[in-house]
């Protein structure tokens, strides 16, 4: 039974790390546009969508990290 429990976390690590790339991708991709340009060119700071999405992949990746290699 702890084998399977095992598995199941690492397939579950596994996914919350592709979904926190994903999602740091996607702030990547966000920060790039002319709306955050001009946002960040006018407040000297990134737009809370583009950070939202920066720290909820950075935190997805450390939890699956852990999952997919914890013991």
């Amino acid at each position: 039974m702890a084998k399977n429990s095992n598995a199941g976390m690492q397939v579950a690590g596994l996914a919350l790390l592709v979904v926190g790339a994903g999602l740091m991708f996607w702030g990547y991709q966000m920060s790039g546009s002319l709306a955050s340009q001009l946002t960040k060119s006018v407040s000297g700071a990134m737009p809370d969508e583009v950070m939202y999405r920066y720290l909820g992949g950075a935190v997805s990746a450390i939890v699956g990290v852990y999952l997919l290699f914890r013991r």
